[in-house]
């Protein structure tokens, strides 16, 4: 079964997280901050690792912009479920592609392992993330020439409805692409379950 967790910010939705997966203790996790960097959120990394392993997971973090292609290789393979963090959805893409870190990803998925994205970790399992420029930075992924997202659901994702800093270019969005394109918006305390075909909005 392929299963996706889709979010805007996961400290607000642990106990969501919980409910669809209630047998955490022990599970590995790959955690990818590599979308932090670009928007040089300090301390990002360090407070999500602290909150998996308040979960009861083991967190083996996978920074894609510098790890060798075995190590992405590896850790994308070997865990229980990969968590995507947020940040610069483009730079994440960019980096994701340029590793070969978003085939691995698709190919794990697809066999059951669970993905959790947190809002730009979120809008790269769309079919495509420029909708997302109204939100994001493309310039700070200069290197990003094809936007086509991981794909993993059908849909695309709107983060951080009624964020104070973020919730403007979430309205801006909706306003520009609500007739062409498929949206799924949701605010910092809800989540999309997506379980094969069956697309769930947390809480029910």
């Amino acid at each position: 079964m392929k299963r996706v967790l889709l979010v805007s910010r996961m400290h607000n939705v642990t106990e969501l997280f919980r409910e669809s997966e209630p047998d955490l203790k022990g599970k590995t996790v790959t955690y990818i901050p590599t979308a932090a960097i670009a928007e040089e959120i300090e301390g990002m990394a360090e407070e999500e690792t602290r909150m998996l392993e308040a979960l009861g997971l083991i967190v083996d973090e996978l920074e894609v912009s510098t790890a060798s292609r075995e190590s992405v290789q590896e850790k994308l393979t070997k865990n229980d479920m990969i968590f995507v963090g947020g940040g610069n959805t483009f730079f994440l893409l960019q980096e994701l592609k340029k590793s070969g870190a978003d085939k691995i990803i698709v190919q794990e998925v697809n066999k059951g392992k669970l993905y959790i994205g947190e809002s730009a970790g979120a809008i790269a399992a769309c079919p495509d993330i420029g909708f997302s420029g109204e939100m994001d930075e493309p310039e700070k992924a200069p290197e990003l020439a094809d936007r086509t997202g991981l794909g993993l659901v059908d849909f695309y994702l709107v983060p951080h409805l009624g964020h104070p800093e973020m919730g403007p270019g979430a309205e801006a969005i909706i306003e520009k692409y609500s007739s062409e394109l498929e949206l799924k918006v949701i605010n910092d305390y809800q989540a999309i379950l997506v379980e094969d075909d069956k697309v769930s909005r947390l809480p029910k």
